[in-house]
């Protein structure tokens, strides 16, 4: 029988060879890679308001919302999220990992078929194999092989008797480019699938008052035809959480078999009262939105007009592709050796080696010219090496 440490190293020794060895490192320097995208995780008014509350909860929530880690500022503050983003009810769990995990393994099951875009999130992915469907990959933002794919079924199953699921994400964490949101919801009135949307990259950024994706792409009542919502806490609100918005028979049912849900330890009492301060910060930063997406312009062009080469990224999310992975750890320790907080982000995580630049909304022009130009200068010292 081989020794158990003997294996675990050499798993290790073929991740350092392959330049695939990850660390855990405090941050330090300019914001370019977190997810705190309206800059609220250090918002003084958010700091405030944390001060004025902060004696009033316990530290923990001492045990599951089912049995005393409930507290009526959750309840409030899912009454309150539901309502900004025009859903009937919500469900606040632990994690946005959680929010997917739990709910594609409550809703899925092994005589149903999910539909997955193929660089959906891993969360989206461990929630389907652990409820067992049938998962069927589509090619990343073709709805044309997913409209393929669902004919296919029905013709095997013309009755439909077997459920089908379909879940993509908004907005894509490492690509920052979205599905056609229309052409999604005319697949669905045609094909009848249970749609589950995740909107943790959008949200906050995108929409009337940040209400995300589908409040810029879509009219009232497809919005209201999408099943599930999938939101987290810890991107635009600066907390940490996931939220599920649903209809309220929807949640009732999560609330009695969500597994994830059920037998987790509630957030943090003082989380739900900072999420709906956060919200109502969220709804007037039309100013900071717009400043966010101007910088993304101006870098994306930046880029392209220095020849890096990037994504087909419509968003805030910039990743610059990078030909190896050694090649990106190089860039990425230069860089944060200069005050700029940049990452590599390797596969497994993606395909091709990249620097995920994730901008925020307490970013100045400035800061997005030095980038540039140290992005520029990096290049040359890693061309000479």
């Amino acid at each position: 029988m081989a020794d158990h440490w003997t294996e675990v190293q050499k798993k290790l020794d073929s991740i350092r060879e392959k330049q695939l060895f990850r660390e855990t490192r405090s941050y330090q320097g300019i914001d370019f890679c977190s997810n705190d995208y309206m800059g609220l995780a250090t918002n003084p008014s958010m700091l405030e308001f944390f001060q004025s509350k902060k004696d009033i909860y316990p530290f923990g929530s001492t045990a599951s919302r089912l049995v005393r880690g409930n507290t009526t500022s959750m309840e409030q503050f899912e009454s309150a999220f539901a309502s900004f983003v025009e859903g009937e009810a919500a469900l606040l769990v632990s994690t946005g990992f959680t929010a997917n995990f739990g709910l594609l393994d409550s809703i899925a099951a092994p005589d149903c078929y999910v539909f997955t875009d193929r660089l959906n999130h891993a969360s989206i992915l461990d929630g389907i194999r652990i409820a067992g469907a049938k998962k069927k990959y589509y090619n990343h933002l073709d709805l044309g092989h997913l409209r393929s794919l669902l004919e296919k079924l029905d013709l095997e199953d013309p009755t439909r008797k077997n459920k089908r699921i379909v879940v993509t994400e908004s907005l894509f964490s490492m690509d920052g480019d979205s599905p056609d949101l229309k052409t999604l919801l005319s697949l669905k009135k045609e094909f009848g699938f249970v749609l589950v949307l995740d909107e943790a990259h959008a949200f906050g950024i995108y929409g009337p008052s940040g209400k995300g994706l589908v409040f810029q792409d879509l009219d009232p009542s497809e919005i209201q035809s999408i099943d599930y919502r999938v939101y987290t806490l810890g991107k635009s609100l600066g907390l940490e959480g996931g939220i599920i918005v649903t209809k309220q028979i929807g949640r009732d049912h999560l609330v009695n078999v969500m597994r994830s849900f059920i037998f987790s330890t509630a957030p943090l009492p003082m989380i739900s009262e900072l999420a709906s301060f956060a919200l109502s910060l969220l709804g007037s930063m039309d100013k900071e939105r717009e400043n966010l997406l101007s910088l993304a312009s101006k870098l994306k062009d930046s880029l392209k007009q220095n020849g890096f080469l990037i994504t087909n990224s419509t968003s805030h999310i910039v990743p610059i592709l990078i030909e190896t992975e050694k090649q990106a750890l190089f860039y990425a320790a230069y860089l944060q050796e200069k005050g700029l907080d940049v990452r590599a982000i390797r596969p497994p995580t993606v395909s091709t080696p990249r620097l995920r630049i994730s901008l925020n909304a307490k970013l100045t022009l400035e800061s997005i010219h030095r980038l540039v130009e140290e992005l520029i200068l990096v290049r040359k010292k890693w061309n000479s090496l």
